[in-house]
């Protein structure tokens, strides 16, 4: 009868360590195909507003609706809109006087 017992406790400790090793393997598993499935495979080309090269939507920067390639092509362009926004009130200044 002890006999009986202790196979029994050892069957129930096997049975449990199973399976907490199965879940954690289905965990590990279910993990691993989220990552796969988020990874961007292509994704959209946006082209940057100042040197026209296309660069993927998730690497691309956004300001004022345009889209950069970089954080200093943005500088340059939103400066160079800024200029040629002050050239133009400046001409019509101009022609008002």
């Amino acid at each position: 009868m002890n006999l009986l017992i202790i196979r029994l406790i050892i069957f129930a400790v096997l049975f449990f360590a199973g399976l907490k090793l199965y879940r954690i393997y289905r965990e590990w598993k279910l993990d691993r195909e989220r990552l796969d499935h988020d990874a961007p495979v292509g994704g959209q080309m946006v082209r940057c507003a100042w040197c026209q090269v296309h660069v993927p939507e998730a690497e691309a920067m956004r300001d004022k609706g345009e889209w950069f390639c970089s954080s200093a092509h943005r500088d340059r362009y939103l400066q160079e809109q800024k200029q040629e926004n002050e050239d133009k009130d400046g001409d019509q200044d101009d022609r008002h006087d």
